[in-house]
């Protein structure tokens, strides 16, 4: 008897498999609290909106799988919750070297975040580079996502107050009580208009720092696999050159300042 015929077709079982397998429902989850890219829907709490999910939802119509996008507790939980395996991807991953272990990051970066140095209108202070903050008293937000060159960068030369949100750096930058804030080009954009500070404070045009955030798959997803990840690339490729991102993230800024506008207890329209 010739086996040929036969060991052929086993051999091409795999890739026939992995095309006939391929992953048809994807679970992202990410922080919930990084307006405009990503919050909580006031609507529906288990759900995240916001520009990457608008631009995810486009690139799994674009790749014929269905996505959820779903809130899985503070940026720490929605961490553990895809290392786990029980979602399938993290939207807006810093890249971390110590994460490399559990996730697969999909190049290049879904977003490029621009962190700029806001400072009071009347401000002295002479800003080209980060060096030029040494001496002087600045303030974050905690749930900001520097760069791990920054961060270094900034625990060893800049004096860097951390606050719960931007809010209250905002505050104290505008009473006086530090020099500058660090705070996202979009993110500062609203929080100044939403406390009333658009004219007293102004943003610096050159980033000071421009990390970038990742889709990481988890090692442990049913969904992962080299179709899924090439894909994936590919869109992120396409997405970087085509100005869609920073189009649903000028979009998502208005959203979100309409939301916080709204009187309590009045439904979005």
């Amino acid at each position: 008897m010739d086996l040929r015929p036969v060991l052929l077709a086993l051999s091409l079982l795999p890739s026939l498999t992995l095309a006939a397998g391929k992953c048809e429902r994807l679970v992202i989850t990410g922080s919930p609290d990084a307006p405009p890219l990503l919050w909580r829907d006031p609507q529906d709490p288990t759900h995240l909106i916001g520009a990457t999910a608008d631009v995810l939802q486009q690139v799994a119509k674009d790749l014929g799988l269905k996505l959820d996008l779903l809130y899985g507790g503070k940026r720490s939980q929605a961490l553990d919750e895809v290392r786990s395996g029980r979602m399938d991807i993290l939207a807006d991953a810093p890249l971390n070297v110590g994460e490399l272990e559990t996730l697969d990051y999909i190049h290049p970066a879904l977003v490029q975040l621009d962190y700029l140095v806001w400072t009071r209108k009347d401000s002295a202070l002479v800003y080209t580079t980060a060096a030029d903050l040494h001496g002087h008293k600045g303030a974050v937000s905690e749930r900001a996502r520097l760069s791990a060159d920054f961060e270094a960068f900034a625990g060893q030369q800049l004096s860097l107050q951390r606050l719960p949100s931007l809010t209250p750096a905002f505050q104290k930058l505008l009473l006086g009580d530090v020099d500058y804030v660090l705070a996202g080009r979009y993110s500062g954009m609203a929080m100044a208009q939403t406390l009333g500070m658009s004219n007293d404070l102004v943003a610096r045009e050159d980033p000071v720092d421009q990390p970038g955030l990742y889709l990481a798959i988890s090692h442990n997803s049913a969904c992962n696999d080299p179709w899924l990840r090439g894909q994936l690339a590919k869109k992120m490729t396409e997405l970087a050159a085509s100005g869609v991102v920073q189009a649903a993230t000028q979009r998502n800024l208005e959203r979100w300042k309409a939301q916080l506008q709204q009187p309590v207890g009045t439904p979005a329209k």
